[in-house]
C-alpha cells in the first residue's frame, strides 16, 4: 500500500507522516506502553508490518528544528506518534492511535487520523470504525472533531482495567 509522506506544521512543531517501518517499532512500543493502550507489543506490530497490503501503519516524526520537549535532542526524527488501521471489505478499522505524552495536544493525533482516513478512502473504504474506552474523554473528543460519531457500545470490551468500549464510525463517502 503506497504511503505518501505528508509534512505538517502544528503549534510550531515540524512533522512528517510516513509509513511505519521495522526501525520504528521500539519507539512505537514505548509510546504504546506510556499511553495506556491495550498492549500489542513488538511482535504484533511486526506481524502487522509483514501482513497483506490492506494494513495502514503510519508514524509522525519530528523534523529537525522541532520544539525541544524532553526527547533525546540528538534524535531529531523521533517518532512522536503512530496509527495502525486495516481496510477490510470496504471498511477502515482504526486499531491504535497514540502520541508521546510530551507531544500531546499539538494536533499530531488529528493529523494521523486524517492521514489514515485519506489512505483508507484511496484504498476503497466507504466507512471507518474504531473502538475507544468509554472513560477516555480526550480521545472521544479527538474522534468527534475528526467527524466520528458514537454508534454503539461494547460491554466489558477492554481488559486491564475492564471497561466498556464506545463504537464510533464515520461515513467516508456518500452512497451513489
Amino acid at each position: 500500500m503506497a504511503t505518501r509522506e505528508v509534512t505538517a506544521v502544528s503549534s510550531g512543531l515540524n512533522l512528517s507522516i510516513s509509513r511505519m517501518s521495522e526501525h520504528d517499532l521500539l519507539e512505537v512500543v514505548e509510546i504504546e506502553v506510556n499511553s495506556g493502550l491495550s498492549l500489542w507489543g513488538w511482535d504484533a506490530y511486526h506481524k502487522e508490518l509483514q501482513s497483506r497490503e490492506d494494513v495502514i501503519m503510519l508514524v509522525a516524526r519530528t523534523q529537525p528544528g522541532a520544539v525541544e520537549t524532553g526527547v533525546d535532542p540528538g534524535n531529531d526524527r523521533a517518532v512522536a506518534g503512530f496509527i495502525v488501521a486495516r481496510v477490510v471489505a470496504g471498511e477502515l478499522h482504526v486499531n491504535n492511535v497514540a502520541v508521546r505524552p510530551e507531544f500531546r495536544r499539538q494536533g499530531i493525533a488529528a493529523r494521523l487520523v486524517e492521514a489514515v482516513l485519506s489512505q483508507g478512502r484511496d484504498n476503497g473504504a466507504r466507512i471507518a470504525f474504531l473502538e475507544v474506552r468509554a472513560g477516555n474523554v480526550p480521545a472521544q473528543g479527538l474522534y468527534r472533531r475528526c467527524g466520528f460519531q458514537v454508534t454503539g457500545r461494547r460491554r466489558r470490551y477492554y481488559r486491564q482495567p475492564v471497561e466498556d468500549a464506545l463504537l464510533m464510525s464515520l461515513l467516508l463517502e456518500s452512497s451513489p
